[in-house]
């Protein structure tokens, strides 16, 4: 009996190759690779800088954010009450404040007039119509007013300069309630997702009680460490490889820009290396990644020089 042999088909040799491609392309988990380590991304815990009860705090795990974006308030009424207190103070003390001009107003008139009636005295007596202690005596009282504008001017002087004082430290009171009253705005402080909500509306807060935790993940890190006769390769900036971890023999590539290289030797972390290779001193190196959303946190990653 003639065996007839089966030809596949066009659709299948393509889903072959396909599958090879991919394994080569994605696969090389078990390659060799010169560091291993994990993704990190820069997180930050966004605390209360404010006291009171928080009115609104309208984030959800896993939402992702914009630098500066509002997403609470807490209650600042009393800080508010505490401004418009101040506020009314320095308006308190600018309608105190002595008008300067109309104050010596009339001492100025008062000298003019002398100087007037002096110049008619001096003319007096060079006609030899009056005597020379009326010219004495109206050089004096011009001399008193004069005297007394000094002190007038002095005096106010003094008086505007401590009000203006005054109004200056209500002022930078003022400053600081602005100051708080900013804080009670519950802002994001990255572009980023938020990773874990602490609190909720409703709830009273204090200066330092943690509110939300936000990271880029955009921008991950990967934290390797290299062996002693591969660091000497390594500069900053340098562009390598980086292999994610996805599991079951799957790696993605990335490229990879080496931010930080550390300046001392340490122990291989215990959940990275073999037990044989934990013995060894290597050196930590920060690898910057840009994500395109399948990296987590925590994953592992390869590197290749």
């Amino acid at each position: 009996m003639k065996t007839i042999k089966k030809i596949p088909s066009v659709s299948a040799l393509v889903l072959l190759a396909t599958s090879a491609f991919f394994t080569l392309s994605c696969g090389g988990k078990d390659g060799e690779y010169d560091a291993s380590g994990t993704f990190e991304a820069t997180e930050i815990i966004v605390s209360s800088e404010a006291n009171g009860k928080i009115l609104s705090l309208d984030i959800i795990e896993g939402q992702q954010l914009e630098a500066g974006a509002p997403v609470g308030t807490i209650d600042s009424t009393q800080l508010y009450l505490k401004k418009r207190q101040l506020l009314t103070s320095v308006r308190g003390v600018e309608v105190r404040r002595p008008e300067y001009n109309k104050q010596i107003a009339a001492t100025q008139q008062q000298i003019a007039t002398q100087i007037s009636e002096k110049a008619r005295i001096e003319r007096l007596v060079k006609a030899e119509a009056a005597n020379q202690k009326q010219l004495d005596d109206i050089n004096s009282s011009i001399s008193v007013l004069q005297k007394q504008l000094e002190a007038q001017k002095s005096s106010l002087t003094t008086t505007t300069s401590g009000m203006s004082e005054d109004a200056a430290a209500l002022m930078i009171q003022v400053d600081q309630l602005n100051d708080q009253l900013s804080k009670c705005r519950i802002l994001s402080p990255i572009k980023g997702t938020v990773l874990v909500k602490y609190a909720e509306a409703g709830e009273l807060t204090g200066s330092g009680k943690p509110l939300f935790k936000i990271a880029d993940i955009e921008n991950m890190i990967l934290r390797a460490y290299i062996t002693s006769d591969i660091i000497t390769k390594l500069k900053l900036n340098q562009e390598v490889k980086v292999f994610a971890d996805f599991g079951e023999k799957e790696m993605r590539e990335y490229p990879g820009t080496i931010v930080w290289i550390s300046d001392k030797a340490e122990f291989t972390p215990k959940t990275i290396q073999t037990k044989k290779e934990r013995a060894n001193l290597v050196y930590a190196v920060k690898i910057a990644v840009k994500n395109d959303g399948y990296i987590k946190i925590g994953m592992y990653g390869e590197v290749k020089i």
